[in-house]
Order: structure tokens, then C-alpha cells, then sequence
């Protein structure tokens, strides 16, 4: 009889241990950021909520799909402008399950199938434009590969929120010639500058002397010549000599006094 016990007792136990695995086997909990896609005998019956859910074991099954923004890089692709020039671009996506239905059943492996396609597009869109449009438009470009890669994989349930271009490797000519444009700018723009300045310079000293000669006998002449040699005689070493006719002897005298009065 003991030995009949203990074998009923460890039937129950193990029936009653395949019963618990089971029922803890049909209990998933889906995250905040998660959706869960629920098969019954692997057909499609709903979609489940984040929290607690029940499958029925053998005869159901989940697929859990994330619906966070997800970052995937689009590898390093040598593209020939429109003026024949090759370049290396590369740049980076962001996007994320709207439909996580859809992109379990319609698409493989979305992830994969998105850098494909955006690699696809960012040949074709670079490929169309000129060298100059791919360095200065780089904001417009990614905007425009993001449409196109979002018209295709709407149907995947996937909603390509952006995509970047991040480097542009040029060919090493191509760097000198660029270098040497640039270089060439900055002289014509130095030169004209330049050229504006004497120019105002110039047209400031004709007002200048205009303005002087139309003083009464000279006098605006005289003034400014009496400011100049009062600026030199200001320094005790330098030594002044002027040389005026005898009628202004008046004059004469009064810069000579005016040169003693600085020097002491």
C-alpha cells in the first residue's frame, strides 16, 4: 500500500508541475513600448495590449514587436553626381512600427528591408543632382530619399520618421580644386575691398582739398599747415624747416614762434 501511495503521490506531483509550466508558459507580459501579435493555430486573431496576457498554449503563439524609433545606418555608398563626378556618401535612418500587424505579415525582416530600400534611394536621389546640390542642399536631399523610402514601406506598417546624410568623401583633385576656387574668392573679395577704400580715401581727400581752397586768401591752407607742424614739433628730436617766400615774412615769424612754444 505504501509503495502504491507514493506512486500516486508522485503522479500528482508531476501532473500537477506539467500543469504549472503550462499555465506559466500561456502568461506573456508586453512592455509599454510593445505590442503583441497573437496566432491561433497560426492564423492572425488581434493584437495585444501591453501588461498581462494569456496564450493558450500549443495552440496559440505571440510575436512580440517593438514600436520604439530604431536607428540603422546606410553603409558608405560611391555614387556618380550628374556632372561625373564620384563621391562616397553615407548617412542614417530613423523610423518605426506603426502597424506592427503589417510588419510581421507583410515584410520578412523590416529592419533589413528598410536599409536596403534607403540605400536603393540615396543612389538614385544623389545620383540626379550636381556635386555642387549635394554640398550645399544636404538637408533637402535626406528630406527627399525619406519620402521616397516612406511611400514604399507604407505598406509594410513602417513610418520612416527621417533620414540624414552624415559624410560626403570627395576625390583628393577634387578637394585641391575646391581649395584653390575658394582660395581665389577670398583674394577678389580682399582686392575689392581694398580698391572701395582707396576709392573713398580718394573722393575724402578731393572734398578735403576742395574745402581748403575755397577758404578766404588761403587761411584754411595755413590753418592745416600750422596743425601739421604742431603734431611734428610735439617730439623734442625732430627738427623742422620751412622755407617761405619774404612777403610772408608775417607768417614766418609766427610759425617760428609757434615751433619755439611746442619745443619748450
Amino acid at each position: 500500500m505504501s509503495g502504491v501511495l507514493i506512486g500516486f503521490v508522485y503522479l500528482f506531483g508531476t501532473l500537477f508541475l506539467i500543469l504549472l509550466g503550462i499555465m506559466l508558459n500561456s502568461i506573456k507580459i508586453i512592455y509599454q513600448y510593445e505590442r503583441g501579435v497573437k496566432f491561433r493555430l497560426g492564423k492572425y486573431v488581434g493584437t495585444l495590449k501591453p501588461g498581462l496576457n494569456f496564450v493558450i498554449p500549443l495552440l496559440e503563439t505571440m510575436r512580440k514587436v517593438d514600436m520604439r524609433i530604431k536607428t540603422i545606418d546606410i553603409p558608405t555608398q560611391e555614387v556618380m553626381t550628374s556632372d561625373n563626378v564620384p563621391v562616397k556618401v553615407n548617412g542614417v535612418v530613423y523610423f518605426k512600427v506603426k502597424d506592427p500587424v503589417k510588419a510581421t505579415i507583410e515584410i520578412q525582416d523590416y529592419t533589413y528591408a528598410v536599409s536596403q530600400y534607403a540605400q536603393t534611394a540615396l543612389r538614385d536621389v544623389v545620383g540626379g543632382v550636381e556635386l555642387d546640390e549635394v554640398l550645399e542642399k544636404r538637408e533637402q536631399i535626406g528630406e527627399k530619399i525619406g519620402k521616397i523610402v516612406d511611400v514604399e514601406t507604407d505598406s509594410w506598417g513602417i513610418d520612416i520618421e527621417a533620414i540624414r546624410m552624415q559624410d560626403i568623401e570627395l576625390p583628393a583633385e577634387m578637394k585641391r580644386a575646391m581649395a584653390a576656387q575658394a582660395e581665389a574668392e577670398r583674394e577678389r573679395r580682399a582686392i575689392i575691398i581694398k580698391s572701395e577704400g582707396e576709392k573713398n580715401a580718394a573722393e575724402n581727400l578731393t572734398y578735403a582739398a576742395k574745402k581748403l581752397a575755397s577758404s578766404p586768401a588761403g587761411s584754411g591752407i595755413m590753418l592745416r599747415t600750422l596743425q601739421t607742424v604742431s603734431d611734428i614739433a610735439a617730439d623734442p628730436s625732430e627738427k623742422i624747416v620751412i622755407l617761405l617766400p619774404t612777403q610772408f615774412g608775417e607768417l614766418s615769424k609766427l610759425l617760428t614762434e609757434t615751433v619755439k612754444g611746442k619745443g619748450k
